[in-house]
């Protein structure tokens, strides 16, 4: 199984030390989240600062997916030719990154 997309291969991973940051980082998202749902439960909440708080969770989950990008870029992207996959690893970002 690929570690990479699920497809076949298992050579590249994510650094245990960004997996861990990364880890780290969404648990206090989830812990933003958790409280954005208690916001709305409760009626007295104003709406603005229901939209200051998601803004916050967005920015916090494009940190992350910004920290996972620059770890893929450097320890995947930057190699790709030593290894002979430049055009699997282009497309692979392409793709997740939904540029095509």
């Amino acid at each position: 199984m690929d570690e990479r997309s699920g497809k076949g291969h298992a050579r590249l991973h994510l650094d245990p030390k960004v997996r861990q940051e990364a880890r780290t980082r969404l648990l206090s998202v989830r812990g933003h989240v958790e409280g954005l749902l208690r916001m709305l439960e409760d009626e007295s909440v104003y709406c603005v600062d229901v939209l200051k708080q998601i803004k916050a969770v967005q920015g916090a989950l494009d940190r992350v997916g910004e920290m996972v990008l620059r770890a893929h870029l450097r320890d995947h992207v930057a190699t790709a030719h030593e290894r002979g996959d430049v055009e699997e690893i282009v497309e692979e970002l392409m793709e997740a990154l939904k540029y095509r």
